[in-house]
């Protein structure tokens, strides 16, 4: 029998983590993040804001993760419907999660706080960090996020670099590919090698999206910049069949509609 969760969702079969438990610092009926991209299988960003703030207390996802079923995972992730870092309790939970689990914790983050010392240091705590990276200019960064007026592509690249040089665990570079920056795959190399990342995650919208994704022939190409680094692409990887423990707050996070 399924449990009712509010704040704890999955595992769902990622293709970069495996069985990837979500936790969801933002749960809320509308999504909060610094970005509206506009791949997003969530949907337009009703709240867009760089400011943070207690959504979901630590107390509430100890007490979900304390009635968790035994079920495999292979790491817990925050994640969910929004920007993890604008949640103003991310280290405390992941501080508490560890108090309780043995699974290595993941966060998955569009790096456009990264340039707040705060920020960098609760990620720090995180076994895992997948940092987003979609453009190579400003320009880019205005037609394919959307970011909040705040936020600059120098800002992100600067809190990029000083993650990189602070950060003792698995760093990610995650990179969503499409027609409009398919013709900067070669900057958006050259620049993940600067950052030297140990690994790169070569995606492009798969799920439902207001944007069309690009096809293997197109991702091979792309692949090919990467040469050197340890580069997957979302067309290489195996899933995982995962049992989630609630099926409706699986999907509606990832985006896809309810039957």
């Amino acid at each position: 029998m399924k449990k009712d969760f509010r704040y704890i969702y999955g595992p769902v079969p990622s293709w970069r983590l495996g069985s990837s438990l979500g936790i969801d610092l933002l749960s809320q009926a509308d999504k909060v993040c610094s970005f509206d991209c506009i791949y997003c299988q969530i949907g337009k960003t009703k709240r867009c804001s760089v400011k943070k703030k207690l959504y979901v207390s630590s107390e509430k996802i100890v007490r979900e993760l304390k009635r968790l079923p035994d079920v495999h995972i292979d790491y817990i992730t925050f994640s969910g419907r929004g920007e993890p870092t604008l949640a103003k309790n991310l280290g405390q939970t992941i501080k508490a999660v560890k108090g309780m689990r043995k699974e290595p914790i993941a966060v998955l983050t569009n790096a456009s706080l990264l340039f707040r010392k705060e920020v960098r240091k609760a990620l720090a705590l995180a076994d895992l960090v997948a940092l987003k990276l979609d453009a190579d200019s400003q320009r880019l960064l205005n037609q394919v996020n959307q970011p909040a007026g705040t936020i600059t592509f120098t800002k992100i690249l600067k809190g990029i670099r000083v993650f990189r040089k602070e950060y003792r665990g698995k760093l990610a570079l995650q990179i969503m590919f499409m027609k409009k920056n398919k013709k900067a795959a070669k900057k958006m190399a050259e620049l993940a090698k600067a950052i030297c990342p140990d690994e790169v995650q070569l995606n492009t919208p798969t799920r439902p999206s207001r944007v069309r994704p690009l096809s293997r022939k197109d991702m091979a190409g792309i692949k090919r910049y990467f040469r050197g680094m340890k580069a997957v692409s979302i067309y290489e990887a195996k899933r995982k069949k995962v049992r989630p423990i609630s099926k409706k707050d699986t999907m509606t996070r990832r985006g896809k509609k309810i039957e």
